[in-house]
């Protein structure tokens, strides 16, 4: 049994012409819901988008006017194959402008590199110009520190903006849940629960499941078959979340049911 909010939708959108071609492993899905999961909150939608600036545009404006909680992984970089910036600001109608927290940031991360040999301190060379850019952000925007490398990301109505870097994607992430959203974290209690079933057909259990969430309204069924393909036997895994005492009502209801209608609870015996 776990805690779960129900008062506000979150979405995750993950930028990257690498993603989608297979270059890289997606690997922000599954920690997100993690992250999620351990703050009693669950991922609604999630979206993979290329390095297009139109597309982004046009994803920016629908997750906007959702009003959802969205956080937006990849793309905010300052070379030509980055949108990510740009988009969000012209899915809003508002200008790019170089935010004075961020500029101080990439100006104090200049300084450490120079310090350590690595390039010059002044801002007026043309690499830290160019640096400067991953500071410009939509106008009215708020920073998201990144503790990595002090280069940070954005938050502008609801929506936050991370690099496409775990390492530093992650960490901002989660300052985000527990500075800017501990008000949903454990909002309400929410359980979740299945079993296993066998020698049934899933089309012949699918009617019971309907019948659950007219009986309950706040549950739903779910139901994830296996075919064998790790050399188990095939199995339906079939189950139900949402109120917890509703939901353990409809299970009893589902386990019934499959007994009813012929299924097994266990796996039938070798021959």
């Amino acid at each position: 049994m776990a805690a779960e909010s129900t008062a506000r939708r979150i979405g995750l959108i993950i930028v990257g012409d690498e993603i989608l071609s297979g270059r890289r492993q997606d690997k922000h899905f599954s920690k997100i819901v993690e992250m999620l999961g351990a703050r009693g909150m669950h991922l609604s939608w999630a979206e993979f988008l290329p390095d297009e600036r139109d597309r982004l545009v046009d994803a920016y404006k629908r997750s906007f006017a959702t009003g959802d909680v969205v956080f937006s992984c990849g793309g905010i970089g300052g070379t030509p194959d980055d949108h990510t910036r740009q988009a969000a600001a012209a899915a809003l109608g508002l200008p790019l402008a170089l935010h004075p927290e961020a500029e101080a940031a990439i100006a104090l991360r200049t300084r450490e590199m120079a310090e350590k040999g690595q390039g010059t301190a002044d801002m007026s060379a043309p690499e830290n110009q160019q640096r400067l850019q991953m500071g410009m952000f939509p106008e009215g925007c708020e920073i998201v520190p990144n503790p990595y490398n002090r280069i940070p990301g954005f938050f502008i109505k609801d929506h936050t903006f991370v690099p496409g870097f775990p390492v530093m994607a992650w960490p901002m992430l989660e300052w985000t849940l527990d500075t800017r959203y501990r008000a949903l974290q454990h909002v309400r209690v929410h359980a979740e629960h299945s079993f296993l079933v066998f020698s049934m057909p899933e089309s012949r259990i699918t009617p019971s499941m309907v019948s659950v969430e007219s009986r309950w309204p706040g549950v739903r069924a779910f139901s994830l078959p296996s075919v064998g393909e790790a050399g188990g036997m095939p199995h339906i895994e079939l189950g139900v979340k949402g109120d917890p005492e509703a939901a353990a009502e409809a299970l009893e209801f589902l386990r019934a049911e499959v007994l009813r209608l012929g299924g097994k609870l266990a796996p039938p015996a070798a021959a």
